[in-house]
C-alpha cells in the first residue's frame, strides 16, 4: 500500500518533468520546423524506442489486446493532442499556454465519473466549476480581443484529459507495455500521413534536438501509464500541476518568458480548485462519494 501511494504521484511528477522539458525544445525547434514534420520524426524516434523496450516478449506478443478500438483511438487521441499543443508553443509563451492546459486535470475529474465510473461528489463537482472559472480569468472574454491562439491550448487540454482517462481503462486491460506499443505505432501511422509533405531541412543540432525532444516524450509517456497502474485517474491530478512550476522555470531560463496578472490568476484558481479536491480526498475520504 506505501509503495502504490509513492510511486504513483512520484511517476506522476517524473511525466510532467519531462513532458515540460520536451514541450521547451519543441517551441525552439517549432521555429524553424513544421508541427507535422516535427510529430513524425518524434514518433519515428518513439517507435524505435518502445520496439527495444518490448524486445524481449516480442511486437507480436506485446501487441495483443481485448480492446483494439480503445487502444486505437487512445494512441490517436494523443497524437494530434500532442501535435495541437506544439502549434500553440509558436504562437504563446509556455507558462500561458499550460496555464490553460492546466484546466484538463479538472476536465478529468468530470469525466471519470461519466466514463471510468469513479464516483466524483460534489466537491468535486464544484472544483469543476471554480476551474472553469479560472480559464475564463485567462482567456477574458468580453474585455479584452479574445486571442484565437488560446483556444489551441484549451482544445488540448480537453483531448489530453480524455486521453488520460482512455488510459486508465486500458490500465485495466492491458500491460503498460502493449499500451506505449499502440502508441507508438498509431502516432507514428498518423504522422507518417502528413510529415513527409512538410518536411524541411534540419541541420545537425536540429536532430541532436529532436532526438532529446523524442527521448523526453516516450519517458513521460511511459512513466504516466505506470502511474495509472498505481492510482486512479482523478487521485493523481493534483501531482501534474507540478507542469505548471517546470514549465515557468524553464520559459523564464530558456525565452525570458512570465506570464501577467491575469494568467497567473487565473491558473492560480484552477490549481486551487484542483488541490481543493485532494485535500478533501485525504482529510475525509467519504468526500468524494459525496
Amino acid at each position: 500500500m506505501i509503495a502504490r501511494a509513492f510511486w504513483g504521484p512520484a511517476l506522476m511528477v517524473l511525466a510532467m518533468a519531462c513532458f515540460a522539458s520536451m514541450d521547451a525544445a519543441s517551441k525552439w525547434m517549432i521555429r524553424d520546423h513544421s508541427t507535422a514534420q516535427l510529430m513524425w520524426i518524434r514518433y519515428g524516434f518513439y517507435c524505435a524506442f518502445v520496439f527495444i523496450l518490448v524486445r524481449k516478449q516480442g511486437v507480436m506478443a506485446a501487441i495483443r489486446t481485448t480492446r483494439p478500438w480503445l487502444q486505437a483511438s487512445r494512441a490517436l487521441l494523443a497524437t494530434v493532442e500532442a501535435a495541437a499543443f506544439v502549434l500553440a508553443f509558436r504562437y504563446l509563451p509556455l507558462a500561458d499556454a499550460h496555464a490553460l492546459g492546466s484546466a484538463s486535470p479538472l476536465i478529468v475529474v468530470a469525466l471519470a465519473g461519466t466514463i471510468l465510473g469513479e464516483r466524483v461528489g460534489w466537491h468535486r463537482a464544484l472544483a469543476v466549476v471554480a476551474g472553469f472559472a479560472g480559464v475564463l480569468v485567462i482567456i477574458r472574454p468580453g474585455f479584452s480581443e479574445l486571442s484565437w491562439p488560446l483556444l489551441i491550448p484549451l482544445a488540448a487540454a480537453f483531448m489530453w484529459a480524455l486521453y488520460q482517462v482512455l488510459l486508465r481503462l486500458c490500465a485495466r486491460v492491458d500491460h503498460s507495455d502493449t499500451t506505449l506499443l499502440w502508441s507508438s505505432i498509431v502516432g507514428f501511422a498518423a504522422s507518417t500521413l502528413v510529415g513527409p509533405f512538410y518536411w524541411s531541412p534540419m541541420a545537425s543540432i536540429d536532430w541532436a534536438w529532436i532526438s532529446v525532444i523524442s527521448l523526453l516524450g516516450a519517458v513521460a509517456h511511459l512513466a504516466l501509464t505506470k502511474a495509472m497502474q498505481f492510482g486512479n485517474a482523478s487521485s493523481l491530478q493534483p501531482y501534474s500541476y507540478t507542469l505548471l512550476i517546470w514549465v515557468a522555470v524553464l520559459g523564464m531560463i530558456f525565452y525570458g518568458d512570465f506570464p501577467d496578472g491575469p494568467t497567473l490568476l487565473g491558473a492560480a484558481i484552477i490549481v486551487a480548485s484542483g488541490l481543493y479536491t485532494w485535500h478533501r480526498d485525504r482529510v475525509d475520504p467519504s468526500a468524494a462519494q459525496a
